[in-house]
């Protein structure tokens, strides 16, 4: 399991034309799966979100979560994190779990987030086009193993 997290002062995700979801004061999480990724790598991931210290205290300090700002969080589904371009001009996305799987893990992924904080999300494998700006800008990845 892959994430990008995007600290944002707003963020939102339209889909044919449409807003689906849209946040202030957050983060954007672009999640992707690969094989043999599990309940735990989830579980993992997911605390590691909430409890990241990556928004200014008081002092302008990156030293709260987002749980400590009360923010939101727009989570967008992208198997492209799984792209590897060691080979030819286009991308192999092997790598990347099929659809069905990954789309139940997502959805797991989006009900343990909102156990813990309001998220937005795309729709899993719709054509999406995402909107924010980065606050920072802070881009951090992580990767349950």
């Amino acid at each position: 399991m892959k994430v990008v997290l995007q600290r944002v002062s707003n963020a939102n995700v339209k889909i044919n034309d449409s807003i689906n979801g849209s946040i202030e004061n957050g983060l954007v999480i672009l999640v992707g799966f690969t094989h043999g990724d599990t309940i735990n790598d989830i579980n993992y991931i997911v605390n590691k979100i909430v409890n990241l210290r990556i928004f200014d205290d008081e002092d302008g300090v990156m030293n709260k979560s987002i749980l400590d700002i009360q923010g939101t969080i727009l989570s967008i589904s992208q198997f492209t994190l799984y792209a590897d371009t060691k080979k030819g001009r286009r991308p192999s996305y092997i790598n990347a779990l099929n659809g069905k799987e990954a789309s139940e893990l997502y959805d797991i992924f989006n009900k343990k987030l909102n156990e813990y904080i309001h998220i937005e999300t795309g729709i899993f494998g719709s054509d999406m086009q995402v909107t924010l700006t980065n606050n920072g800008p802070v881009t951090i990845i992580m990767e349950s193993r």
